[in-house]
């Protein structure tokens, strides 16, 4: 059986709050779009975050097919206990070898366990919509990216961002707001897919973001007032809804790519197809006598 793990580093506070307000954790979002691609899949969620947290090794972590780290409040530059336990995690998959995929804080823990910086952003945050998101040269060829337009836009919210790759690592794309939109990581045995934006989430939850977050959109200038974060988050809520509907594509200024959540999950697909599935087949094959 194709078995995956999904490990969300929200503080346990943080996943109740998000519980309440959209329904689910990071990680039981990501699960639950997860089982949509991969039915049958085994899913483990575990919170490496957390201070009872199970320890795991490289030999625990080599028994899974595929790694997923989600999003989350985490801000990986401070020094916490917390952030230590996550990075401390993140070292162990690369160590184990196991594909792992990370998506905006998951991308960050990724670049930080390997030895890269993350800084928040210098000039504001980057809300709702991740717009003109560019390929570079080496990302135009790369699996991550297969079947993605020239520029394409993306789900997002996030005040932090990656300052630098480390070493082994190879920028796959970038837009006018944050350098780094894509990135592959190979460090200490193990590759890492991870994406700036959010392939796992609906259009619904990015809406909940944006309302839980309508003070700080405020104060960064995003947004004039309340309403306008409002006015906003129900387009997002409509196109959730209606994602077919050309006038709200029209009024967010998205195509398909957007509206769609077979458009939104490219990353996540190629992914699973390109190291997920082959890894499993691997696993699974009858050993040579």
């Amino acid at each position: 059986m194709l078995k995956v793990l999904v490990a969300e580093s929200e503080t346990p506070e943080e996943r109740e709050a998000r519980r309440e307000h959209t329904g689910k954790s990071s990680g039981e979002s990501y699960a639950a779009t997860l089982d949509q691609m991969m039915p049958g899949v085994k899913i483990t969620r575990i919170a490496p975050a957390d201070e009872d947290a199970r320890t795991y090794t490289p030999e625990g972590l080599a028994e899974y097919d595929g790694v997923f780290l989600t999003g989350s409040p985490l801000h990986v530059y401070d020094d916490t206990p917390a952030v230590r336990r996550q990075l401390a995690f993140m070292r162990a998959v690369f160590a184990s070898g196991t594909p792992s995929f990370g998506s905006c804080a998951g991308l960050q823990v990724a670049v930080a366990a390997a030895g890269g910086t993350v800084r928040k952003m210098p000039d504001r945050l980057e809300a709702g919509i991740a717009r003109r998101i560019v390929a570079t040269a080496e990302g135009r060829d790369h699996p991550l990216l297969a079947g993605r337009t020239p520029a394409w836009d993306a789900p997002a919210i996030h005040g932090d961002e990656v300052e630098e790759l480390p070493e082994g690592g190879t920028l796959l794309a970038g837009n006018g707001s944050t350098r780094v939109q894509a990135a592959e990581i190979r460090h200490d045995g193990g590759v890492f897919w991870g994406v700036q934006y959010h392939p796992e989430l609906s259009l619904a939850e990015i809406a909940t973001a944006l309302r839980r977050q309508k003070d700080g959109l405020v104060g960064a200038g995003l947004a004039r007032d309340q309403a306008d974060v409002e006015a906003q988050a129900d387009l997002l809520d409509a196109l959730d809804s209606d994602p077919g509907s050309r006038p709200l594509r029209w009024r967010l200024g998205v195509d398909a790519a957007f509206a769609e959540a077979d458009g939104r999950r490219i990353e996540l697909g190629n992914f699973i197809r390109a190291l997920v599935l082959p890894r499993h087949a691997a696993r699974s094959a009858p050993a040579t006598p």
